[in-house]
């Protein structure tokens, strides 16, 4: 049987629960994504909004709810949004199970509209011209209660995407493009 990498289980995810098992961050065992439901808890700094959202049930993404996710997750600029990738919010569930944690993730930033992004690359190098929040791929979070370098090791050690770690700012960025990491 063929062995398979945690970022081609996230890449090749078709709706189905697994039963696969990982060791979290503090020793115990975890299922890998194999829960009836995959909910998520975000707040956004900049909106005050909240919310939990159960994103997946019954072996399906709940489109409803995505779109409520979606929204929560706008850039707030411009009010605009996308639909993003639900490979990111597994892999925010994945995170969670790891580090053993069931945490609301405070929300830098979320989708970024082109024009928002220009605007934040004039104010600082750090903002990458063809950013993967313009296109719903990437998120930058903090998880209260866990020590921001340990949220980046672990996000790091999922080997699913980039992660940029931005100790001054006090957040990670995480996305699931090409896996990479800076900071």
């Amino acid at each position: 049987m063929k062995s398979i990498s945690r970022r081609g289980f996230l890449k090749g995810l078709s709706g189905t629960a697994l039963g696969l098992a990982s060791v979290s961050a503090f020793g115990t065992q975890v299922p890998l994504l194999a829960s009836k439901e995959r909910t998520l808890s975000f707040y956004n700094l900049h909106t005050g909004e909240s919310m939990d959202a159960t994103y997946w049930a019954d072996g399906h993404y709940i489109p409803e709810v995505l779109a409520d996710v979606n929204h929560l997750l706008r850039d707030h600029r411009s009010d605009s949004s996308t639909a993003m990738d639900t490979r990111l919010f597994d892999m925010l569930h994945l995170l969670q199970q790891d580090l053993g944690v069931n945490k609301q993730f405070h929300v830098i930033s979320g989708y970024r509209s082109p024009e928002t992004n220009a605007k934040l690359r004039q104010q600082s190098k750090k903002v990458a011209k063809r950013s993967y929040h313009m296109l719903g791929k990437a998120i930058d979070i903090r998880l209260p209660g866990v020590p921001l370098k340990a949220l980046g090791s672990q996000a790091r050690a999922l080997q699913v995407g980039g992660v940029g770690y931005y100790q001054r700012s006090n957040f990670i960025h995480v996305d699931v493009g090409p896996v990479r990491a800076w900071g």
